[in-house]
Order: structure tokens, then C-alpha cells, then sequence
């Protein structure tokens, strides 16, 4: 099931009161921002009310979709400067909330917060809007989505951009993201205190971050509830289903669905110079896997690029027109 409420179009940038705000079932808001969007609700088949944000193709030529996943704990504002010049690419751009995060519904199981499920619920969210096949673009955990649908839906997936995430992961990375993940919310009464928290904990990837960097981040990042307080736009129980599990690389090691995404695609892959979730050797690795491959990789940058920097918008541009 699928609704459809239409989005204004707005002038760049936003201020606190004038910001137009998104609401979902419960009582939270987020920001919208100026580029205009439809929104869209789907059900998945557990009954989950799960959101994304529809950008129309610019007129011209019909080019296939889009489709934009974000990492473990952000949500689709993460592609709200990227998905704007894709669709002037003439391309549509899906860009969904991943269930727990942003106005998707959160899951009262925690044990269904994992990559199998998120993959089954992007199945749903593509029958809904007839899409029957896309080019994904995945950031961390949304390039591993990526590599799983390969596998249940090898016809969906016409070639992929994969951010700053392999088949094999850091233990470094990904000790330093689970620490975070799973501590209980912070909550802010202003947009000041909440841009030096995530300043704080997301430094290491983006040294040269200025503080008008971080309060678009925090921007993107937090949910402002019925009381007023910012919290960030997640169900903390999002890392339940592997809290338990000692965090190793051969954990996450997802060799076989890799292989079944680069088989018979092109695959682009975006690195974070500075990654600590990608170390080189894994990225080598990777180009002998795939026939098709290309790697960037981002100076200055940690986990994950953003895909606004000069670099990687360009080649994600010759990417996508290089193709039907």
C-alpha cells in the first residue's frame, strides 16, 4: 500500500521557524528541506508503515531510477543535496527511511533490525511503485542492503555505487560505530548543542568540518518530539540483533553477496581516504572481484563521504550518464 502527499517547492535553506516540517505517527517532526519531493508510505509485509522521499526526474530523457540507502543510524535527509542533481540527470530518485529511522516505523522487535529484512522491505517499497529495476546508490549499511537484493532480486539492481563499505569490514570501524549506536539518545533543547555533539563524536571522519558543516549535519540527523527536545532519529535498539555478537570482520563478511552483485554489473565504489570501516587492502580487493569497477577515493574524508564533495559528485555524474 502506497499514499502520495504532494511537497512545496521552497527557496534554499531554512530557518528554524520557517522550516516546513514533516510529522509521523509518533509526534515527531523533521525538517524539510528546499528542493521538492513527494512523499511516500508503503507497508511492508509484517505491516510496518515505512516512509521515503520521491524526487521527480527533471524533464527529458526516461532514464532508469534511482534508488539512495543510507548507513546504520541516518536516514534520507542524508541525500538531501545529492538526490536534487541526480534527478537533474533526468532520473527520479527514491531515497527511503530504513525501518527505525527517520518517520519509518520503529519495529517492536529489535531482532528484525538487520540487512535481510531492510532488503525484503526495499522489495516491498519497489512493487509498490512499480520500479522493476534501478540503479542503487548505498552508504555503508545501504551498500550491504545493495549487495543482499543482488541476491534475492538479481534483475533489480542495474549496476551499483557502493560508499565507503566492501564485503569485508574494519573491526575498528565498526567497534567505533556500534559504541556510538548503542548509547542511550542525548537530547538537546537547541540546533548549537546538538551540532557540537555530533562535531564530537563524527570528527575523526570529517577534520575539516566547519561548525556551519555540523549544524547541517545535526539538521539531517535529529527529530524534534512533541516536547520540543531534539533527539537523534533512530530507535536505539537498531544494534539489539548484534549487540551480542563480538564485532570482527569475519562477522559481517559478505563475500558471497558481493560476488553476486558483481557479477554481470558495474560497480562503483566511493572511499573515504580517511576510512576506518574500509581499509585499502579491502578495496583492492574488491576491483579483482569485479570485471566492471571503479574506485574513487575522497581526500580528507573519513567514514562515509557525503557524495556532495567535488569528486565524488563528478564521478557519480559520469557514472550515472554513462548509462541508460
Amino acid at each position: 500500500m502506497i499514499s502520495l502527499k504532494p511537497a512545496s517547492q521552497r527557496t534554499e535553506g531554512f530557518s528554524d521557524d520557517a522550516a516546513e516540517q514533516h510529522h509521523n505517527d509518533r509526534g515527531l517532526t523533521m525538517r524539510k528541506p528546499a528542493a521538492a519531493y513527494q512523499d511516500r508510505w508503503w507497508s511492508t509485509d509484517d505491516g510496518l508503515r515505512l516512509y521515503a522521499r520521491d524526487y521527480p526526474a527533471s524533464p527529458g530523457r526516461v532514464r532508469l531510477p534511482v534508488i539512495c540507502l543510507h548507513g546504520l543510524t541516518r536516514n534520507s535527509a542524508d541525500f538531501e543535496d545529492v538526490a536534487p542533481y541526480i534527478a537533474g540527470l533526468d532520473r527520479r530518485v527514491i531515497v527511503p527511511d530504513i525501518r527505525g529511522r527517520g518517520l519509518s516505523e520503529y519495529d517492536q522487535d529489535p531482532m528484525n533490525y538487520h540487512i535481510w529484512t531492510y532488503a525484503r522491505d526495499i522489495l516491498d517499497l519497489c512493487d509498490s511503485l512499480g520500479i522493476g529495476q534501478a540503479i542503487f546508490v548505498g552508504t555503508s549499511m545501504g551498500g550491504l542492503i545493495t549487495m543482499v537484493l543482488s541476491t534475492l532480486r538479481p534483475t533489480l539492481i542495474r549496476s551499483a555505487i557502493l560508499n565507503d563499505v566492501g564485503p569485508v569490514l574494519s573491526p575498528r570501524g565498526l567497534g567505533r560505530i556500534a559504541s556510538y549506536a548503542s548509547q542511550g539518545h542525548q537530547t538537546f533543547k537547541n540546533w548549537h548543542d546538538a551540532a557540537v555533539y555530533v562535531g564530537e563524536v563524527n570528527k575523526v571522519a570529517f577534520p575539516n568540518n566547519t561548525p556551519h558543516d555540523w549544524l547541517k549535519f545535526a539538521k539531517r540527523v535529529f527529530i524534534k518530539g512533541r516536547d520540543g527536545l531534539l533527539r537523534l532519529a533512530y530507535d536505539t535498539r537498531i544494534t539489539e540483533a548484534f549487540k551480542s555478537v563480538t564485532v570482527t570482520s569475519s562477522t559481517y563478511d559478505m563475500a558471497p553477496c558481493y560476488m553476486s552483485l558483481a557479477t554481470g554489473r558495474r560497480v562503483m565504489l566511493i572511499r573515504g581516504a580517511l576510512s576506518d570501516l574500509l581499509e585499502p587492502e579491502e578495496a583492492e580487493k574488491m576491483a579483482l572481484l569485479s570485471p566492471d569497477f571503479t574506485r574513487v577515493d575522497i581526500d580528507y574524508v573519513g567514514h562515509a563521504p557525503m557524495l556532495t564533495e567535488a569528486k565524488a559528485r563528478a564521478a557519480i555524474t559520469e557514472f550515472l550518464e554513462s548509462q541508460g
